[in-house]
């Protein structure tokens, strides 16, 4: 008797899909706009499209970033995050503020640390590829 072999969850599965990410990214966005020690970065996203824009961009980027749907590669036919943010000065300050908004965003979300742990490895290397400054 032949049995399938196990397959092995995606992040975008164990987050739990679509839904799952969008509600990472509101809480992120949330966060964004509403604390006092994110101000420098929700002032990066208000000279740029904005915050409602950059949450529809992140939710269709993180997708597939995490083994979901290429929403944001049948977009824009890419996912280089340093072409993304070319037009976006981010220098190391900029960086770690994002991945303490993120952190905190997935803290609130109620993401086991396991989990939480692998979500901040991917968005630290991700965080620090779309640098532009020093």
């Amino acid at each position: 008797m032949y049995f399938a072999a196990q397959r092995k969850q995606s992040i975008y599965e164990q987050l739990g899909g679509d839904e799952g990410i969008r509600a990472l990214v509101k809480e992120f966005y949330d966060i964004v706009e509403q604390d006092e020690d994110a101000s420098e970065l929700h002032l990066l996203h208000l000279q740029g499209a904005g915050v409602a824009h950059s949450r529809e961009e992140q939710f269709n980027y993180l997708c597939g970033f995490f083994g979901g749907p290429q929403y944001y590669v049948m977009k824009h036919r890419h996912a280089r995050l340093k072409e993304i943010h070319a037009h976006v000065p981010i220098g190391p300050q900029m960086r770690d503020l994002w991945l303490q908004c993120m952190a905190k965003a997935i803290d609130r979300r109620g993401i086991g640390a396991e989990l939480a742990s692998v979500l901040m490895r991917h968005f630290t290397t991700a965080a620090e590829s779309s640098r532009n400054m020093d």
